[in-house]
C-alpha cells in the first residue's frame, strides 16, 4: 500500500535515509512524504503499529523486482534422469547405464532407475529385483538411495540421488 491506500490510524514512521522519525498519525507521514516529494510505502502492514517508510515507490519496486530476480538465479533446479534397463541385460551394457547415471549424477540431478518388463518376462519381476539392488550398490560410492525399489505397473522404479 502506498500513500493514500493507507488507512491505518497511526503509523511507526522511517525517514528516507532510514532514521526513526516515529509514530504519528497516516495524515501526518502522507504529509512529510509530500514534502519530501517521495511516496509513503507500508513496508509491515502485520506490525503493531504498520511500519511505513518515506521512499520513491518506483525505485523501491525496481529494488524488489531485482532481489526477487537475484533469489531466482540462484536456486538450483534439480532434473530426473531415467535410465532403463531391461532384466537379460548383459554386463556391458549394465556398466554403460552405470556410467550415464554416475555422469547424470555429477552434474547434480537425481537418476531414476527403470527396470522395464514385456510379456512373460512379467512372471519373474521378483526374481530379477536384484538387478537394482546391485545397481544401487555398485552407485554407492557417488549416490544413495532416494526412493526404494518400488513396483510401478510393468517395471521396478528406484531413485538415485547425489551423496552429500
Amino acid at each position: 500500500m502506498i500513500n493514500e491506500q493507507i488507512r491505518d490510524r497511526e503509523v511507526r514512521v522511517i525517514g528516507e535515509n532510514g532514521d526513526q522519525l516515529g509514530i504519528m498519525s497516516s495524515k501526518d507521514a502522507l504529509k512529510l512524504a509530500r514534502e519530501a516529494e517521495l511516496d509513503l510505502v507500508k513496508i509491515a502492514p502485520t506490525a503493531k503499529p504498520p511500519v511505513c517508510k518515506i521512499i520513491d515507490y518506483g525505485k523501491y519496486r525496481y529494488e524488489l523486482a531485482r532481489k526477487e530476480k537475484e533469489a531466482r538465479k540462484k536456486q538450483k533446479t534439480v532434473e530426473i534422469k531415467e535410465v532403463r534397463l531391461s532384466p537379460n541385460i548383459d554386463v556391458n551394457d549394465l556398466n554403460t547405464k552405470m556410467n550415464n547415471a554416475k555422469k547424470f549424477i555429477a552434474k547434480g540431478n537425481k537418476v531414476k532407475v527403470t527396470l522395464r518388463f514385456r510379456g512373460r518376462e512379467m512372471a519373474h519381476m521378483q526374481a530379477h529385483r536384484y538387478i537394482l539392488e546391485d545397481f544401487a550398490k555398485a552407485m554407492a560410492e557417488v549416490a544413495v538411495i532416494d526412493k526404494p525399489i518400488k513396483q510401478e505397473g510393468r517395471s521396478l522404479t528406484l531413485f538415485l540421488s547425489e551423496k552429500r
